[in-house]
């Protein structure tokens, strides 16, 4: 990538409506869009020389405001917000230079593997979210165990085989090395508005559509009650304990994300869906040509690690997962450094 004139940003976009919630006149910005492209000579994204891939990582709601379910402040408290300020303004940047935009879209319903109503201890109560880690041990000593109530709805009734399910899935997690079983609040919920794109984040997105003539690639994850979905390119487990398979990995998407001539990511949050990602994007890469590493480009200001003050802190994971990123072959760049050539 070399350098290029950066565009400025376009007079709407107000940094103190980034951490709010607001309806994106999307009319008004498609005309703005058009007069934009034509003012700046800004063409069809399949004129591009390079094509160029943005992949944001579910940059929603539920994630990135502070009032929101899983708010990803980092250490500094405001992580989400600063992070998707500067994606922003990156996007507008380079809005003649980035080919494609693929954002991610955590989807969740009530009945999940991780979630409170899925788990019962013997006195009827639910684990407490983001404060419980179900382990192989809860499981197998019957600490925690499956709600036999939700069989209904994601089992068919079979009780036994769901059991059967959440034994085998706590001990793959632990075989794999994955983070263990964590009880998320209930977050990302279909049809909800903690589950729709941050609203400045999807006015940028929604600008450069227009503007190049792109169509945003959106991704779903996150839907299959059995499995966790950090990771926009795979489950955390793919098979269920009779060795059937529960999930695929997203070989399409993979495959799409691998041709573009660069990948950028960003997006929430770094220790978990971000680093996961990243990470099957490099046992891909691994497989096929190592030097395929060298196109994948890490905005480390444009996205922020899980903390809990007082209860966990990711950081010090997603700072060795992105080491060894860049140990790899990736570059680790900051969203003001990073200037693209259309």
């Amino acid at each position: 990538m070399t350098a290029k004139t950066q565009l400025p940003t376009p007079d709407y976009f107000d940094t103190k409506k980034v951490s709010k919630v607001w309806r994106v006149p999307y009319q008004e910005r498609a005309a703005e869009a058009k007069e934009w492209a034509e003012e700046y000579s800004i063409q069809p994204a399949t004129s591009d020389t390079n094509q160029i891939c943005l992949l944001i990582i579910d940059a929603q709601n539920t994630f990135c405001l502070p009032e929101f379910e899983l708010f990803v402040g980092g250490r500094s408290g405001s992580g989400a917000v600063d992070d998707n300020l500067r994606l922003c303004e990156f996007i507008y940047r380079n809005l003649n230079a980035i080919t494609t935009i693929a954002p991610t879209m955590d989807t969740h319903t009530a009945m999940q593997i991780f979630h409170p109503i899925f788990w019962i201890n013997e006195a009827g109560e639910h684990p407490l979210p983001a404060a419980t880690s179900i382990t192989l041990e809860d499981v197998q000593q019957g600490i925690w165990k499956v709600n036999p109530a939700v069989a209904h709805s994601i089992a068919n009734g079979n009780y036994s085989a769901l059991q059967k399910h959440a034994l085998h899935y706590v001990k793959k997690l632990s075989e794999d090395g994955k983070y263990p079983l964590t009880i998320w609040p209930y977050h990302s919920m279909l049809g909800g508005i903690g589950h729709a794109l941050v609203s400045a984040v999807e006015e940028a997105i929604f600008f450069h559509s227009i503007a190049r003539n792109s169509q945003a690639l959106f991704e779903i994850k996150g839907g299959n009650p059995l499995t966790e979905n950090y990771s926009v390119l795979r489950p955390e487990v793919l098979d269920g304990p009779d060795g059937n398979s529960i999930a695929h990995k997203n070989a399409s998407f993979i495959d799409k994300l691998l041709g573009f001539d660069a990948i950028i990511i960003a997006g929430q949050a770094k220790s978990h869906c971000v680093a996961w990602t990243i990470d099957d994007l490099l046992t891909e890469i691994l497989a096929r040509d190592r030097k395929l590493a060298k196109k994948v480009y890490l905005l480390e200001d444009c996205t922020s690690p899980v903390v809990v003050p007082g209860v966990v802190d990711f950081t010090e994971q997603a700072d060795a997962a992105f080491q060894r990123f860049a140990a790899a072959g990736m570059n680790v760049v900051k969203s003001t450094q990073l200037i693209l050539d259309d």
